[in-house]
């Protein structure tokens, strides 16, 4: 059996529940980005992207013959937008490291403002009304708390790659909702982790508004940039 046939087949038993090698392994991925992501680190991005890949195979466990044998189709969904978004914000992090120059952040965190928090209102109600009739046509587990987690989830990846802050609350608001629903749904090893990463993300937003703090445009100098046109750090 090679490295590839043992990683989609290798299960391990706990507490008599049989679970999927690459589930816990894309959910290291997964934590590891969001560590990454926490230290403002470029390498999150592609770490991310393997773990969606990995985790895309899990979450469609009718078809894939996991143990769960459940499809989440939002779960799923969400690994393949995840890896559009991460190629969007691996690209945005890399731009703006290039141009602060060596040893530069590869973002600056600053708040999202109103026009932000339009996009996030808007994107959160509408996305998750769509998603969850759509998941619920095609026979989704759970498909309101689904529709959620995967609208949800998009918020908060693209709000990190804008550098917004407030992208760890959205995850917060993601993983109340996701750890009940892995959790009856038999997804254990993924349950255990965002209970896990919702420790990290409200460490990662206080490190983010400390950077923000410490790093960002002041007010009064935002306010002087915005008046002469100047798009630097102010959008």
């Amino acid at each position: 059996m090679g490295p590839l046939e043992w990683l989609f087949g290798a299960e391990l038993t706990i507490a008599g529940a049989p679970i999927l090698w690459r589930e816990i392994v894309g959910n290291a991925f997964g934590l590891a980005s969001a560590v990454g992501g926490m230290r403002r680190r470029l390498w999150a991005w592609p770490v991310g992207i393997v773990g969606n890949v990995l985790l895309f195979t899990v979450f469609l466990g009718g078809v894939f013959d996991t143990p769960q044998a459940k499809d989440l189709y939002g779960q799923a969904g969400r690994q393949v937008f995840f890896v559009a978004v991460a190629v969007y914000g691996w690209v945005r992090w890399r731009e703006t490291q290039r141009s602060g120059g060596p040893g530069a952040a590869a973002v600056v965190p600053r708040w999202a403002g109103a026009a932000g928090w339009l996009q996030l209102g808007v994107g959160a109600v509408v996305g998750t009304v769509v998603f969850a009739l759509v998941f619920q046509a095609l026979g989704s587990w759970g498909p309101w708390a689904d529709a959620w987690i995967f609208t949800g989830s998009l918020l908060a990846t693209y709000g990190m790659a804008r550098g917004w802050t407030e992208f760890w609350l959205v995850w917060i608001a993601v993983d109340v909702v996701g750890v009940p629903l892995l959790l009856r749904a038999g997804y254990y090893p993924s349950a255990v982790l965002y209970a896990v990463y919702g420790v990290v993300v409200a460490y990662g937003f206080t490190v983010w508004l400390r950077a923000q703090r410490q790093e960002g445009v002041p007010a009064p100098e935002r306010a002087a940039v915005a008046g002469t046109g100047t798009a630097v750090l102010v959008e």
